[in-house]
């Protein structure tokens, strides 16, 4: 747990958290893979901010990008 949100850590790094709040749901993942998939996350419709995706339960974040995402962001922590 951390900053109230359950998420995987390595070491000492959270790698990815997740949360659901009233509207929405959020990913959070490093700075790093978000600008690295900048793209990916636009073009699947997703509104990201600096460390997050936020997606609506109706439209989830695809699960092949939840993957590169999370894989980027360990990459990161490992760094």
């Amino acid at each position: 747990m951390a900053y109230n949100m359950p998420g995987f850590r390595i070491g000492g790094t959270i790698v990815a958290g997740y949360a659901a709040f009233s509207k929405q749901c959020g990913l959070y993942v490093s700075a790093g893979a978000i600008s690295a998939h900048a793209e990916d996350i636009a073009v699947a419709g997703l509104k990201a901010t600096k460390t997050g995706v936020t997606f609506s339960p109706r439209r989830p974040i695809p699960d092949d990008l939840v993957e590169r995402l999370a894989l980027a962001s360990r990459k990161d922590a490992e760094a």
